[in-house]
């Protein structure tokens, strides 16, 4: 049961909890918000899923009436200690640890297919989703409520103000979509923006390990200095010669800026990179 806020505000005082903006810990507290994205992300019985940052178990509780073997990573230990009260009964697995650091593989098996589902940390959300891209087996998709800026920068195209080196990594291994816009209102405490509701599916014709962190490497260098050209910082870690090839053979000016570059041109330059 969704707790209102009159409600949640009595449970934290109870407890001694104190939400941090510095956690970014902003709790759902509409329940028919809560039911839309149960629905939007569309899990069965079979499916394993993900939450990160569940508070004070909302959308944990909604995940687990799907049938879903569901796991859930919470940062804060007086809100740890109280989930593990409240869903004792249930098969739900929870683990007290900070997601920017926990061996995800190891929650459901290294070769485990998983889905994301969360109303992620404002504070954390951009590393969560970036440590996801590197998983050997990453989420067959995520859906995820993040600031609304930083959805902006998963989604955004190329030669869009917030486009950069996440926006890049993000698309060549997954096609994003910006499901719904959640106000303030739907969170306790209120954040100060609107937050970005997307989902993320994993694509058949993503790279190969290899190839992403040649990707990622050369995204991160291009992106240093975005109002420069990118070539002397990419050829000083590919080399001038390899790049300049590699750039000529694609038809990409030498006195381009990475802004311009989409990630189906940047994913070809990294493969010709790869052995450079």
């Amino acid at each position: 049961m969704t707790m209102n806020k009159k409600e949640l505000t009595a449970l934290m005082k109870q407890l001694g909890v104190v939400p941090s903006k510095r956690m970014g810990q902003n709790f759902l507290v509409d329940s028919h918000f809560i039911e839309s994205i149960v629905r939007a992300a569309r899990i069965s019985g079979k499916d394993h899923v993900l939450e990160v940052g569940p508070g004070f178990g909302a959308l944990t509780e909604s995940l687990l009436r799907t049938g879903a073997a569901v796991a859930a990573i919470e940062f804060d230990r007086k809100i740890a200690a109280w989930l593990r009260e409240r869903f004792k009964d249930t098969p739900l697995r929870l683990i007290e640890d900070d997601a920017c650091k926990t061996d995800i593989p190891a929650i459901f098996g290294p070769d485990t297919p998983f889905r994301l589902v969360s109303n992620l940390p404002y504070s954390a959300g951009t590393v969560i989703v970036a440590n996801m891209l590197t998983l050997k087996t990453p989420p067959s998709d995520m859906l995820v409520m993040l600031q609304k800026e930083v959805g902006m920068r998963l989604s955004s195209a190329a030669g869009e103000s917030e486009y950069g080196s996440l926006s890049v990594r993000v698309q060549v291994l997954y096609e994003v979509e910006n499901v719904r816009t959640a106000p303030p209102d739907l969170f306790f405490p209120k954040p100060e923006v609107d937050s970005s509701i997307l989902r993320l599916t994993l694509r058949e014709d993503r790279p190969g390990p290899e190839l992403f962190r040649t990707l990622s490497t050369l995204v991160k260098v291009a992106f240093a200095h975005r109002r420069k050209k990118m070539f002397k910082q990419i050829a000083s870690v590919f080399g001038e010669e390899a790049v300049t090839c590699a750039m000529n053979s694609l038809g990409i000016s030498l006195d381009i800026r990475a802004e311009k570059i989409s990630p189906s041109l940047f994913l070809q330059l990294a493969g010709l990179l790869k052995n450079a």
